[in-house]
């Protein structure tokens, strides 16, 4: 080999190599990549499958057991708009290029999904493709939908078509150039979807890999809770260590003790799953009190305590803006703490005080105590803003009252106020929101 071949031969390796450090760094690892114990396929798999429905409905007909895997898959509340029909698209989503809405996933054969087939549904479930050969956008979480079993994607499928059709077309997408072109989502999708099922790993019980699968597969938890890389894909490597999704905050679940769910009892995990409210902890609000109302609500008790189980798992990732201990109650005087930010306490004494206190513990309903909550711990004051604005909207159990939308009768100089205040009287460090993050808290949650 002359020496300009050996040259030429040494750039094209380095260049390969650097090429592959680049995918490496950007792809980054899988989201059980912590869990490095021996995998199997399902069908190998001896202890039990860890997919499908629990042991209470094993006998129950495809229909019903689709209607719980939809239901854990929480497709009804991406694919159904405010007083909207159920599954029928049309939501949508504020991203940073423009706007992305829902499709119709009823079974009508003209604007919904009528005419899949089996494999055309396995396709836009797990690959990312429509059955025209579009492609998805990830909105729809199919990089995490893709570890669901076939015969799982399927009875959901049977449920689906069970429902009635419901003819709907959702708006256009205002996406900009070039994010407008879907094509260009086959490189992301060879990149970041790896178009494979859930493995079990033996090294861990039954209820861990039942736990992994219903929050990896299902459930997607990562999606909101876990932060994106430049690409805009999952960052395994901060693995639910919490971000920002659609303007609200979704927060730390790894196991960190300080910032995450770490130093949580399994009762206030399992209640805050649930029901969306552990005492000592707070409220779900926002996305995630719509995961608990439309999905994690109707889960059978056992996923539940599985999906804790798995969450006891996940590394520690520390969040480091937040703060290592959540303040006390606030003093009974409202003489006393808080700010001198007199407009942020006229709002919470006019609107507020009566149902949270004025030391946060509310003398109305436990799910309206502010004491511990994380919202009020929050430097960024992300959620208390946008609770303000949009209420709560939860399906609240045992007649407790969904706190409502003040976004209307406040401007965005009053509501960054009042969360300034709130966040300083009964949190452990006060925020500086200005109207000017009001306002774009706003347009980023409104429809």
């Amino acid at each position: 080999m002359s020496a300009r071949a050996r040259i030429l031969a040494s750039v094209a390796a380095i260049v390969v190599v650097a090429l592959a450090v680049g995918l490496w760094i950007v792809r980054g690892p899988g989201p059980l990549a912590f869990a490095d114990g021996p995998k199997v396929t399902l069908a190998d798999y001896r202890s039990g499958s860890p997919a499908g429905v629990p042991a209470s409905l094993a006998n129950a007909d495809v229909m019903k057991r689709g209607e719980y895997l939809a239901n854990a898959a929480d497709c009804l509340v991406c694919h159904t708009t405010q007083d909207g029909k159920p599954y029928a698209g049309g939501l949508g989503f504020k991203l940073p290029f423009g706007t992305l809405y829902s499709t119709n996933i009823t079974p009508d054969k003209e604007t919904g999904i009528g005419n899949y087939s089996d494999q055309d549904f396995l396709n836009a479930v797990h690959r990312g493709v429509r059955r025209d050969g579009a492609r998805l956008y990830p909105a729809m979480p199919y990089t995490s939908y893709t570890y669901i079993s076939d015969a799982d994607a399927l009875a959901i499928k049977a449920y689906l078509f069970s429902l009635p059709a419901v003819r709907a077309t959702p708006p256009a997408n205002t996406l900009s150039f070039p994010f407008n072109q879907r094509w260009a989502m086959m490189f992301w999708s060879a990149l970041f979807n790896p178009d494979t099922r859930f493995a079990p790993d033996t090294s861990k019980s039954p209820e861990w890999n039942r736990g992994a699968y219903l929050a990896e597969a299902l459930a997607h938890c990562g999606e909101c809770h876990t932060p994106r890389n430049l690409a805009f894909a999952l960052d395994n490597r901060r693995k639910f260590g919490g971000a920002i999704t659609a303007g609200w905050r979704a927060f730390n679940i790894s196991s960190d003790k300080s910032t995450g769910v770490g130093g949580w009892r399994d009762e206030d995990l399992v209640s805050y799953l649930s029901v969306g409210h552990a005492t000592g902890h707070g409220s779900a609000s926002g996305p995630m009190g719509e995961a608990v109302d439309h999905s994690f609500s109707r889960f059978a008790p056992e996923d539940i305590r599985a999906i804790v189980a798995y969450l006891r798992s996940v590394p520690p990732t520390t969040s480091a803006d937040l703060p290592a201990s959540l303040a006390p109650p606030a003093p009974a005087s409202h003489k006393d703490g808080g700010t001198p930010d007199a407009r942020g306490k006229m709002v919470f004494e006019g609107a507020c005080v009566s149902c949270h206190g004025w030391t946060g513990e509310s003398p109305v309903s436990t799910m309206a105590t502010l004491t511990g909550a994380w919202a009020v711990n929050d430097p960024g004051a992300t959620n208390v803003a946008q609770i303000v604005i949009s209420g709560t909207k939860r399906e609240i159990p045992d007649g407790a009252l969904s706190m409502p939308a003040f976004g209307n009768a406040y401007s965005d100089d009053e509501i960054a106020a009042v969360a300034n205040y709130v966040t300083a009287r009964f949190g452990s460090k006060g925020s500086k929101l200005t109207g000017k993050d009001v306002a774009e808290l706003r347009k980023q949650t409104a429809q």
